[in-house]
């Protein structure tokens, strides 16, 4: 697989700020550290684990920002927000609903589906190949 492209720190920090202007919540990065070892998680993945698919990637992305909780509010809705775009800008579609969606991170963020298991979701639930 070629190195695909990635997210950046920034526009996450940009899709959180309008994700809260249309949802509400409290602003602010609780821990950038945080932030940045979330991000960071699947480009260590790509680097280390030859056979990881987008999917597996995108669910790296969502993985990390649920758990890490690097945001004061809005977590949960950041980590989706962040796996759909990372799936969109190569080139996959989620095929999912809004409620498949919410209990998909819900589930992700209370530990009750793994981040391997978040990726057989994506998989399920978009056009990705592989």
């Amino acid at each position: 697989m070629k190195e695909p492209e990635w997210l950046d720190s920034r526009a996450i920090v940009s899709f959180h700020s309008q994700s809260l202007s249309e949802h509400g919540g409290s602003s602010g990065i609780r821990d950038e550290g945080l932030l940045e070892s979330a991000l960071a998680r699947p480009k260590n993945q790509f680097a280390y684990a030859p056979k990881a698919d987008i999917a597996k990637l995108a669910a790296a992305y969502g993985f990390g920002l649920a758990k890490n909780h690097p945001f004061v509010d809005g977590n949960k809705r950041i980590a989706f927000i962040a796996t759909a775009t990372f799936l969109r800008l190569n080139g996959c579609r989620l095929n999912s609903n809004r409620m498949e969606e919410i209990q998909t991170m819900l589930a992700v963020a209370a530990g009750k589906l793994s981040e391997d298991e978040f990726a057989a979701w994506i998989r399920l639930h978009s056009d990705c190949e592989g």
